[in-house]
This record gives C-alpha cells, structure tokens and sequence, in this order.
C-alpha cells in the first residue's frame, strides 16, 4: 500500500481491479487541516483519464506489474504487432491504447512492454530515439538570425520541427516525452 506522500508520477496504482498511472499529482495543506493529494490517473488498459483525490491518512494498492523487452514489428489499421525478446511470443494492442508513442516507433525498435496480470498494457519508449529524415525542404539562405527552424518528415511518418542546417538523409535524436528535437546524430 502507498501512503500519500508515496504517490507520485508515474507511480502505478490498483483501482478497481484496474492498472493506472498518475499522470498529475498536486499536494495541498491547508492550515489546520489535514493534507490533500488531487491526483489525475491514466487507465493502463482503455486511456480513460480519472481524477481522485487522497485525503489524510488514505492509502492505495501499488498495481503488480512486470517489464519486458519487446520488438516492434509492424502495424495494421487497428493494431500494432510486437514479439517478446525472451519467449519470442507475438502479441498486438490495439493503435487507441499505444496514442503518440506511435510515430516513434520504426520496424525493429525495442522497447519496454508493462504486463498487467500477465497481459500487455503499455509500452515505455527510450528517452531519446534516433530517427532518418526522409523529405526536408531546403534552407533558405539569409533566413538564420534567432532560432529559425523548418517542418521536416521522418522515417515514420512524423513532422518534426528541426533547425535549418538538418537536410534529407540526415539521422536526428527525438526526445519522445516532448516530441521535439535533441541533436543530430
């Protein structure tokens, strides 16, 4: 069980039978009172966003969960394909419960699998991820003073915004919690 001051982002909760992560965690005392914890909490399994609050001495059940590297393979119009490193096990998740970490994701990208009763239900990205620029436009010459950038699509399929010197073919380091670019590789 997690005491209030043990809840925190990115923490995983047990509610009704169900996995959750806190997402925003914000901590009031008020005066005399006692302490208030307002929490926004992600389901795991459907994305169903739910915001609880923690009063006092209120306790919560740490969610039993298990990590795994997993090989992305390929995607479909509703799912995603991915095979456990270790059994060599296929699995997919439907496309709704992967979101944004989707345009990341390229063939052959390992990643963290988070297993809920034995069962996938979220994926962890790398931090940073290199990707291949597939179509960038042209710099403009004379366009430099401050920091300029221009639109340019990755190998997934993604736009990013880039500074002006990253041409096509180059490699580029994504930071995937922000979505924004890092460095060239």
């Amino acid at each position: 069980m997690l005491s209030l001051s043990e809840i925190k982002i990115g923490a995983l909760l047990k509610i009704a039978g169900e996995p959750y992560a806190v997402i925003k965690a914000d901590h009031h005392k008020m005066g005399r009172g006692g302490a208030v914890l307002k929490t926004k909490l992600k389901n795991l399994i459907n994305g169903n966003i739910l915001e609880q609050t923690f009063q006092g001495s209120d306790k919560a059940e740490e969610a039993e969960t298990d990590t795994q590297k997993a090989n992305y393979l390929y995607k479909t119009d509703s799912e995603a394909s991915f095979m456990n490193n270790e059994s060599y096990e296929q699995f997919s998740l439907p496309l709704e419960q992967i979101g944004d970490m989707l345009k990341f994701l390229k063939e052959g990208t390992d990643i963290d699998v988070l297993y809920f009763q034995g069962n996938p239900v979220a994926l962890k990205l790398p931090i940073k991820i290199a990707l291949k620029v597939v179509s960038a436009p042209p710099g403009v010459k004379g366009n430099s003073a401050g920091n300029v950038t221009k639109a340019v699509e990755l190998e997934t399929g993604t736009q990013l915004n880039v500074p002006m010197f990253i041409n096509e073919g180059d490699i580029v380091i994504v930071n995937t919690d922000t979505g924004e670019y890092v460095s060239r590789a």
